[in-house]
């Protein structure tokens, strides 16, 4: 066993640490950087260290992603209750400025959180941090966020399946936030004095919240 790695009791906190890591990669130089040999390394443990916590590299990427939703979560309490907090449109529009406000400011851990393929696997290992059945999947990860929308977009439209529209309105506000940070929705909206990007998001959630 490495030198450092006596050190790092599971008790010591390797796991979170690995993660930690993974998380100031993501956020500093994107999700390229996420190689296992890397964050190792900036773990201060040998490349093999990881495999005790998370048996694919996948596991620990999921294991990362998944703290970003737990960040992006832990900021709509205080966006809802602002301004409009007694509305449930301007909930709406808070929230979605939220989620198109965090895609922005970290956009490489929001890329890691919406990965197809770490979405359509377990991205975890079992209780005992060596394998077995999955505790959880990413995926479920986003489940608490759409479900807020669900309640949100429900109570201002009557007559409609709720659900089809949070889910048409959150691809809608994915969009926005992809498109804003690559540069199109700007461009195309130069000029536009009416086209700032909360403009746009509130435009995106209005459209949804027809009676």
């Amino acid at each position: 066993m490495d030198r450092r790695e006596k050190q790092e009791s599971p008790d010591g906190g390797l796991r979170e640490r690995l993660i930690d890591v993974g998380v100031e990669l993501v956020t500093g130089e994107g999700t390229a950087a996420l190689g296992l040999r890397e964050i190792a390394r900036r773990a201060g443990v040998s490349h093999g260290a990881p495999r005790r916590y998370f048996p694919t590299h996948h596991a620990l990427l999921s294991a990362i992603a998944r703290r970003g939703f737990v960040e992006l979560g832990s900021r709509i309490p205080a966006a809802l209750a602002g301004p409009g907090a007694d509305d449930p449109r301007g909930q709406v529009r808070a929230l979605g400025r939220a989620y198109v406000g965090y895609a922005l400011e970290r956009p490489g851990m929001f890329e890691l959180m919406f990965r197809h393929d770490l979405l359509d696997s377990s991205g975890e290992v079992g209780p005992d941090g060596q394998g077995g059945p999955p505790v959880d999947r990413l995926r479920d990860s986003t489940l608490p966020m759409f479900e807020l929308f669900v309640s949100l977009v429900a109570r201002c439209r009557t007559g409609d399946e709720p659900r089809v529209a949070a889910a048409a309105l959150w691809a809608n506000l994915h969009g926005v936030a992809q498109l804003w940070s690559r540069g199109a929705l700007p461009l195309a909206l130069d000029g536009d004095p009416a086209g700032s990007l909360d403009r746009v998001v509130d435009a995106a959630v209005y459209a949804h919240l027809r009676p």
